[in-house]
């Protein structure tokens, strides 16, 4: 089999819909639906929204709202979740929700799905109220959804009307080995989550490969990983666009969270030696630089990893300048 290239394989969008520092939250809803349609028309293939809560930088946690606002307000680019955290959901709700999605969207749905809550563990059990035990229920509920989703379903006395019958591609995503073996064992396509959790990809990717049982789903296996992408006209614009990421992955690893701030030209004073380290080390898949030296990076990713697919999340304080990084990148890829 030929080895797969850069070149070659769909790019995909990862969205956390990010809040920047004195803007509104509407303001971030018009810029996500903004840079979905631009990238539907440099021929990116998703854009999925991620399901986070609690987070003075995120905008995403009503994720099935989103994708409707998204999906309606693009035409060709199939839309999902990266993912929905399944814990913290009904699986009826679910099919309900995203059965409504397919029914007004037909072909452009995509059901991502992951066990964490996507959150702190106080916020977690405020969302689940009573589901105390619901990671553990991840793959019954994962049963449920495909149930529920099945025309053979009909019959029975719980059923997701709209959900029944409808084609809503259901994706495994992970950033552990347990998730490689749980979309091996349903023969369902899996997505990891290499931009803040690279520790166990390259073990996660082979563990999926050598034990994925073929599906009424899938055939084989497929992958994708989630990589942090910024892209510019030189090297130098896109380092220092980087700082903001760079503060962001900070407020992450010591706790001090808030919106997206404006790029600085130098980190000093911002994180110690032992933070940037951590944060190096958290964003190791992060790819940043003029279009060459993030295309030479990708491709280098591609050939040691065989991804099917490369989705790309991408944290820049300037609107604009975060298209333009994925025109660049999308240029890069195609040169």
């Amino acid at each position: 089999m030929a080895a797969k290239k850069f070149k070659d394989i769909p790019l995909s969008i990862l969205d956390l819909a990010p809040i920047t520092q004195g803007n509104t939250v509407q303001t971030t809803f018009q810029n996500s639906l903004r840079l979905a349609q631009r990238v539907e028309e440099l021929g990116y293939n998703r854009y999925w929204l991620a399901e986070h809560h609690n987070m003075d930088s995120v905008a995403s946690s009503a994720t099935g709202v989103l994708i409707g606002y998204i999906a309606g307000g693009t035409q060709t680019i199939r839309v999902g979740s990266g993912g929905i955290m399944l814990p913290n959901h009904s699986p009826l709700v679910i099919a309900e929700q995203f059965g409504t999605l397919e029914s007004l969207y037909p072909g452009r749905i995509d059901l991502g799905l992951g066990r964490a809550p996507g959150t702190d563990q106080l916020t977690a059990m405020a969302l689940r109220r009573s589901r105390r035990d619901a990671p553990q229920d991840f793959p019954d509920d994962i049963v449920a959804l495909q149930t529920y989703f099945s025309a053979e379903n009909r019959t029975a006395r719980v059923r997701a009307i709209p959900g029944e019958g409808l084609d809503v591609p259901i994706w495994i995503l992970g950033s552990s080995t347990d998730s490689a073996q749980l979309a091996a064992a349903f023969g369902l396509p899996y997505a990891f989550a290499s931009h803040f959790a690279p520790a166990q990809f390259v073990t996660a990717l082979s563990i999926y490969r050598n034990n994925f049982r073929p599906s009424a789903y899938l055939d084989k296996p497929y992958t994708m990983a989630c990589v942090n992408v910024i892209a510019a006209d030189t090297n130098d614009e896109a380092q220092r666009l980087a700082t903001s990421f760079y503060q962001l992955a900070t407020g992450i690893i010591t706790g001090k969270r808030r919106p997206l701030q404006p790029p600085v030209d130098s980190m000093d004073g911002l994180w110690s030696e032992y933070e940037e380290a951590a944060v190096k080390q958290m964003m190791h898949y992060a790819f940043i630089g003029d279009g060459a030296r993030v295309a030479a990076q990708l491709s280098a990713f591609e050939d040691d990893n065989q991804l099917d697919e490369i989705m790309v999340t991408t944290h820049v304080y300037d609107p604009a300048a975060r298209i333009h990084s994925y025109e660049v990148l999308k240029a890069a890829q195609q040169s």
